[in-house]
């Protein structure tokens, strides 16, 4: 519901534009309108709300699994190798056990919200050259 409201919002402010007005008057269809004015304009809320919602997702399974709520011990899981590297005797002998894990769920983190950027700023209409 949330990525639906986001994109009515956007949708709604974007259309009232000048340029889109203008692209009305000149004849433009409404499917030009559309995907040339209006979605353009009025993606990148939705692509950031999209990456900060994958890497949510990546940190809750990662807490799921750590507390013992994710996914069955057999299948690989960062919260669950964490939650096993996490004794007193385990993280003076062997650091990396819970290092590691949790560096890949940092790292994981930060290329979601890297990609989610980037994308954000790709498809940009105001930065792109023509």
């Amino acid at each position: 519901v949330g990525y639906a409201r986001v994109m009515r919002g956007q949708v709604l402010k974007v259309r009232e534009f000048d340029f889109v007005q203008a692209a009305r008057a000149l004849g433009a269809s409404n499917f030009r309108v559309l995907f040339t004015h209006i979605l353009p304009n009025a993606i990148q809320p939705l692509i950031v709300q999209a990456s900060l919602g994958m890497a949510g997702a990546v940190l809750s399974e990662a807490s799921l699994s750590f507390l013992g709520l994710g996914i069955p011990p057999p299948a690989p899981s960062w919260g669950t190798m964490i939650e096993e590297g996490r004794g007193f005797d385990i993280l003076y002998n062997a650091p990396h056990v819970l290092f590691f894990p949790a560096l890949a769920i940092a790292l994981t983190v930060l290329a979601f919200n890297f990609i989610g950027d980037g994308l954000r700023e790709y498809l940009d209409p105001k930065q792109r050259r023509r």
